[in-house]
């Protein structure tokens, strides 16, 4: 079952990745002492209030002293998170100017190679090999054009037409302009018919 979807790639951890984790670490441990700094601040401006009330004005004083020493801390604490994180910032940055200059290392040697298949030479050669084939396609065109009259022109369109329109390429017979002679309303009597008549009446005569 373990091996079911197979392994996860595992990530390479580069030394910059260390490091950045590294610094993210102590940020956050100097946040938390940044807290704790301003807590206990402000815990010891209530308890010098309540001294002041209590008419122990040296105790009071004693107090916002030591807040004031622990204000400083706190400026030089911000400081401090301050730098680590544009640190942070500047190695990310760096991490992915690195990648983009890996990228653009692959792009210029995938051109090399392409350009290692394909020479300068053989360039101008297609180069001129398309340019000659459009001039002789040219001349031909100006050859067909130049040879045909108006009339052809005017064909060869009307021929497109009909192509282009579905319609048959054979044209019809034409009607004779002659008016066909007229079929007599009774058959003529065929040869047997006559000499089986012409004895009877020979026989008749007698």
């Amino acid at each position: 079952m373990g091996n079911l979807f197979g392994k996860k790639k595992a990530t390479r951890v580069t030394e910059q990745d260390r490091a950045v984790l590294q610094l993210k670490q102590q940020r956050d441990k100097l946040k938390q002492y940044q807290k704790k700094i301003t807590l206990q601040m402000e815990k010891e401006r209530q308890l010098a209030k309540q001294l002041l009330n209590d008419g122990k004005k040296e105790k009071a004083l004693l107090l916002l002293k030591k807040k004031r020493y622990q204000n400083q801390l706190l400026d030089k604490t911000e400081n401090q998170i301050s730098n680590l994180e544009r640190m942070v910032q500047d190695i990310e940055f760096a991490q992915i100017e690195m990648k983009v200059f890996e990228g653009l290392k692959v792009g210029n040697d995938c051109l090399k190679k392409m350009h290692e298949m394909l020479s300068l030479e053989e360039v101008e050669r297609i180069m001129d090999e398309t340019h000659d084939s459009i001039e002789y396609q040219k001349q031909i065109d100006e050859m067909l054009a130049g040879s045909l009259t108006q009339e052809d022109e005017d064909a060869v369109l009307a021929e497109l037409e009909a192509i282009t329109q579905g319609e048959a390429d054979l044209e019809l017979p034409e009607v004779p302009g002659e008016e066909l002679p007229e079929v007599p309303e009774q058959e003529p009597v065929r040869e047997k018919e006559r000499v089986k008549k012409k004895p009877e009446r020979e026989m008749l005569a007698m």
